[in-house]
């Protein structure tokens, strides 16, 4: 979901300026030629970030796990299925949908494999919201990499908002509530000291994760708004399967 102007462009200084600091000193992946409106980059120090995240008892004691696409937690997806948690997951850009890995039916050797973007598909389960709500009955811990993200645990991703796409399509289906811990896990570079401004559907954390320490949030914020279909960017629902099903699950909207 866009943001208002204004915020939108305080948004891309402050995206401009956290690009910049982690290209000099995070060592990121390369792919899209640095492009990071295009992908959420692995860095340098994200297996620290990793053990660190594992340690976390909100961690622990979760048995089904939303665990974003991004390059930088792929070691995390791995770490989730090797440790026998669900995992639940959606194709870039959500284009796709939802596919749910489950390491007792994908067996030890495929892991792996699984918690790649290009080999989750071949061993992992599609699955619609509907399925999601029947099956799982609830997600116990949201996991996501984020381009920057402040103390209070706001987070700016690429632009788009698909963590706040798939947290509304998750709360309006019941599985998770404003209870539901969240996650962010970045170099120590992307974490400001500065107020930053949201909007009503964006997703705070409640624990930000890098490669030299974990932060906990009092009081991240947990949107209740669910999807604000007129605030959707331009062909999105065409684009996104789910919000598709989402919308054919609320009868009256338009």
């Amino acid at each position: 979901m866009p943001s208002s102007t204004n915020s939108e462009s305080h948004k891309s200084i402050i995206r401009s300026k956290v690009w910049s600091q982690l290209r000099q000193v995070a060592l990121p992946d390369s792919r899209f030629h640095h492009d990071y409106s295009s992908f959420i980059a692995d860095f340098a120090g994200s297996s620290r970030a990793t053990e660190l995240l594992t340690s976390l008892p909100a961690y622990q004691n979760a048995e089904i796990l939303f665990i974003a696409p991004d390059n930088c937690i792929q070691e995390f997806r791995y770490c989730a299925l090797r440790d026998g948690k669900t995992v639940l997951i959606t194709t870039y850009g959500i284009r796709r949908g939802f596919w749910l890995l489950d390491p007792r039916v994908i067996g030890q050797e495929k892991l792996e494999i699984a918690s790649m973007l290009d080999g989750m598909e071949k061993v992992g389960r599609h699955v619609s919201l509907a399925d999601i709500k029947n099956l799982l009955k609830r997600v116990d811990l949201m996991v996501t990499g984020t381009g920057a993200i402040n103390l209070k645990g706001l987070r700016f991703g690429k632009g788009h908002g698909f963590f706040d796409l798939e947290w509304a399509m998750l709360y309006t289906i019941g599985v998770t509530s404003r209870t539901t811990q969240t996650v962010a896990v970045v170099h120590e570079c992307q974490v400001l000291d500065e107020e930053l401004q949201g909007e009503e559907w964006d997703t705070g954390c409640d624990f930000v994760v890098t490669d030299a320490r974990i932060i906990v949030v009092n009081g991240a914020s947990k949107p209740s708004c669910g999807i604000l279909w007129d605030k959707l960017e331009k062909d999105m629902l065409e684009d996104i399967e789910p919000l598709r099903e989402l919308k054919g699950m609320q009868p009256g909207i338009e």
